[in-house]
């Protein structure tokens, strides 16, 4: 799915799916509709009801136009960039370990000052270890397997949020580090493709890395449960109009 983002995939239909080579996913003929578990309305109320036993998500914060709102700054993309990673909000496999993150924010537009509903992000990072699932040739990642990576869809208000895990550093030369920070590449018909990175507020490395830029810096809160502890952060994207 490389050169598609979830709307072309869907407009371009079964077409689009002999181009992706999964033309032969049919349902079977004894296939019927999947059953409804009962009415709307019943389901609402045990919705709410088993609300009120589990720990509160994190709440969807309105969507203010940020003050100071300039187009993000670019970042190197890196050498650890893969195509076709799968549309899904949580970016590490289960039980990974290291610090539960939680990453919010909104892609607006520069040019109309409003959210980019429908915009497409490429999120990767290292694990905990400062490790890429492709960063050793010798041994690669299997087909089909995405780990640390994933691509979201902004929602109708430009929102988009992500659970994973703080990255670590890792080294590139000799007294040289990377300090802790995940990728985005995003984008939206009409308006540039840019690729990024995120950092974080109080790496050590900050201050000696050669790519960094300031603005891409985050300050992320730690958030208490009665279940553990996370951190969560906020992390707006603003997108020029091409041309």
């Amino acid at each position: 799915m490389s050169q598609f983002d979830r709307r072309d995939f869907l407009r371009q239909g079964t077409r689009g799916l002999g181009v992706l080579g999964v033309g032969s996913l049919l349902l079977g003929n004894t296939a019927a509709p999947t059953e409804a578990s009962g009415p709307v309305d019943e389901a609402e109320v045990f919705l709410a009801d088993a609300g009120n036993a589990v720990s509160k998500p994190v709440s969807i914060p309105p969507a203010r136009v940020p003050a100071d709102l300039k187009p993000t700054e670019d970042n190197i993309l890196g050498p650890y960039f893969r195509q076709g990673s799968p549309y899904r909000a949580k970016i590490t496999p289960p039980m990974e370990p290291g610090e539960v993150l939680v990453v919010r924010g909104r892609v607006w537009a520069h040019d109309t000052k409003r959210p980019l509903a429908g915009a497409v992000l490429d999120i990767w990072q290292a694990n905990a270890k400062g490790r890429y699932d492709n960063d050793d040739p010798k041994n690669p990642p299997r087909k089909g397997v995405y780990l640390n990576r994933a691509r979201l869809v902004a929602d109708e208000s430009g929102y988009y949020e992500y659970e994973t895990v703080k990255p670590g550093r890792y080294q590139i030369g000799r007294n040289q580090w990377r300090p802790a920070h995940i990728h985005y590449l995003v984008r939206s018909p009409g308006y540039q493709t840019l690729v990024t990175q995120m950092y974080f507020k109080g790496d050590p490395m900050n201050s000696k890395d050669r790519f960094i830029k300031r603005t891409l810096i985050t300050d992320a809160t730690a958030i208490k449960t009665e279940h553990g502890s996370y951190w969560l952060d906020t992390f707006d994207i603003v997108l020029a109009k091409k041309g």
